[in-house]
């Protein structure tokens, strides 16, 4: 992976400091409407804070092919602006109450403000990106958000059903890891990368996207509420086998086999604790086996951009990988 040396959180956020606070700001000034709900919503959810990776990644990428232009911090503005609206819809489409520890927008100003609202941030992102004039960046950000939404049907299809590890990935490439390799091969766009280059961005992202959801899952399963922001095993109560329940299931006995379907057809625990299923994960190596799928993901994400020359930005995306697969919530 080349000789380069270590850098940590704190670092990255030093980093991008100035370009983070202009996204902050951007996103704010992106989200106003003449419309006082959906300004209201826009708001409520950029206060909600997250972890900015997206734009992170997208301002990375700029900056390690030499990018100096003001575009970055628009484009990162849109991503994020993409990725809180299709927030949204899920929290929607999931009936979630509880979203970063606070109450879901859709608990504030109900469904169908959120849906249209949720709209309007899609629509918004494009007017802006279409503002720089660069429809190479258009064609991505159009095809990555079809792919999201594509995968929200798909996964709808399957909600309450045994799905196999293929199904599972390709699922999780669409709801996570798509946009993180877009917003790594936009920010390589702006900084003029060669096709094989930008290649290598997105494979970048593809792999530290998929990296980033497994840890998601795993934490979903094992992690507290009050660190998690939301209530635990959320995806099995959606019905959603994710990647340790699937390993699980390919290797537990009937009556095990029984506990989770029937988890997973009642949308409930009903009859069965959180505590039992932890049991069964646990007996087959189920969680480690995740956490090992992702830190090897996380592994080919660093080897993806060895060869690009050494830099403060390179150092960045080098240990954001071993940050994804750390994290805690």
């Amino acid at each position: 992976m080349g000789t380069t040396t270590s850098i940590n959180g704190k670092e990255i956020f030093d980093l991008l400091r100035d370009d983070i606070v202009a996204i902050e700001e951007q996103f704010g000034r992106d989200t106003i409407s003449n419309v006082a709900a959906i300004t209201e919503i826009g708001e409520y959810l950029r206060a909600g804070g997250g972890k900015r990776i997206r734009p992170a990644l997208l301002l990375l990428s700029a900056k390690l092919l030499g990018y100096k232009g003001n575009g970055a911090v628009k484009l990162a503005s849109v991503v994020e602006i993409i990725h809180t609206a299709t927030l949204v819809h899920d929290d929607i489409i999931d009936e979630a109450q509880v979203r970063r520890g606070r109450p879901a927008a859709n608990t504030q100003w109900g469904n169908s403000m959120c849906v249209l609202a949720g709209d309007w941030l899609y629509m918004q992102a494009f007017k802006i990106a279409v503002q720089e004039r660069n429809f190479r960046i258009v064609d991505v950000l159009i095809e990555v958000t079809q792919q999201m939404v594509e995968g929200e049907l798909l996964q709808m299809e399957k909600l309450g059903k045994l799905i196999s590890l293929q199904e599972h990935l390709d699922l999780i490439y669409r709801k996570t890891a798509c946009l993180f390799s877009v917003c790594m091969r936009a920010g390589g766009i702006l900084g003029g990368a060669t096709v094989a280059q930008e290649e290598l961005l997105g494979q970048y992202g593809r792999d530290l996207g998929m990296a980033f959801q497994i840890v998601d899952d795993v934490l979903d399963l094992t992690a507290s509420e009050s660190v998690l922001g939301k209530p635990v095993a959320s995806d099995l109560r959606e019905g959603k086998a994710t990647m340790a329940v699937i390993h699980a299931l390919e290797r537990c006995t009937a009556a095990e086999r029984h506990q989770i379907e029937t988890i997973l057809h009642d949308r409930a625990f009903n009859g069965v604790t959180h505590a039992e299923i932890l049991t069964i994960l646990h007996r087959y190596g189920s969680l480690e086996y995740a956490s090992k799928e992702a830190a090897r993901y996380a592994e080919s994400a660093r080897n993806a951009i060895c060869i690009f020359p050494d830099s403060e930005f390179k150092r960045a995306l080098l240990w954001a990988p071993e940050f994804v697969v750390a994290r805690e919530k």
